[in-house]
């Protein structure tokens, strides 16, 4: 049975950065994406960025270029790191890991727990 440990929210102030990381233990999918999606206060949740095994990300609008996805397919570890933090980025991050072809709402898809990020002006 695959789990995903996630750490790494925090609370800092706008402008800052903070890297976020999510363990997969067991045995993953073979073929598979990985990605972070976060909830903010209030709202429902939503991508924040994604990356297959081979690398292909896909970010939302607006964390592009403040936001890099990467992942350790050795370890099956994927980290966030974000930098020039803005309070609308303050939610509860989720990592995700779906099989390739599946959306990330599908029954397929394995979540961690979330980690808060909370983000002061």
């Amino acid at each position: 049975q695959v789990q995903l440990q996630a750490s790494g929210g925090g609370l800092v102030q706008a402008g800052e950065s903070l890297m976020l990381s999510c363990a997969a233990s067991g045995e993953p999918y073979a073929h598979n994406y990985m990605g972070w999606y976060r909830r903010p206060p209030g709202k429902q949740r939503e991508l924040a960025a994604t990356i297959t095994t081979t690398g292909i990300t896909n970010y939302a609008d607006s964390v592009k270029g403040r936001f890099t996805i990467s992942r350790d397919n050795a370890r099956n570890t994927v980290y966030l790191q974000m930098t020039n933090l803005k309070p609308e980025d303050t939610g509860v991050y989720y990592c995700n890991l779906s099989p390739d072809g599946r959306p990330w709402w599908s029954p397929e898809s394995i979540w961690g727990q979330g980690t808060l990020v909370t983000v002061s002006s």
